[in-house]
């Protein structure tokens, strides 16, 4: 093929032209590799949705939390909303199944503890006064019956 036949032959599995060949110089007289990259576009920075690997490993060490009562996980009960990765500080954001459980101060403590041991800083946990439901549960199933 010749330099006039591959510039304006398609690629077979896409219908689109083939790229440029950057060490060819473009319109301009330019090696392609030499011009500016194109504009970003403007607007807030895209975050990833992914978690990071401090969040996996706390959220791993959570899954040793029991209520004691439900005897499920914190995090299998959706008791745990948040958690921020600070200087020097973890905070986790959690609820409580009823508002005045009895093993609110266990489960803080095992909540700190579980926390600290999965990530090198101290751990601060913040209860949310919001009502709990089911709902929450990644698997409402679990508690023995639909929703």
């Amino acid at each position: 093929m010749t330099d006039d036949e591959t510039k304006d032959a398609l690629n077979p599995h896409t219908g689109l032209p083939f790229p440029a060949d950057p060490a060819t110089p473009n319109a301009t007289g330019a090696p392609a590799a030499e011009l500016p990259p194109a504009a970003k576009p403007a607007g807030p920075p895209q975050w990833s949705t992914m978690p990071s690997q401090q969040e996996l490993a706390a959220r791993a060490a959570l899954e040793t939390v029991m209520d004691p009562e439900i005897q499920l996980s914190v995090i299998d009960l959706g008791l745990i909303r948040e958690i921020h990765f600070l200087p020097g500080k973890t905070v986790v954001r959690m609820m409580l199944t009823t508002p005045f459980c009895p093993y609110a101060p266990q489960m803080i403590q095992d909540v700190k503890m579980a926390v600290e041991g999965a990530v090198p800083q101290t751990c601060e946990v913040d209860m949310l006064p919001d009502p709990w439901s089911p709902d929450m549960m990644p698997d409402p199933g679990l508690l023995g019956f639909s929703f």
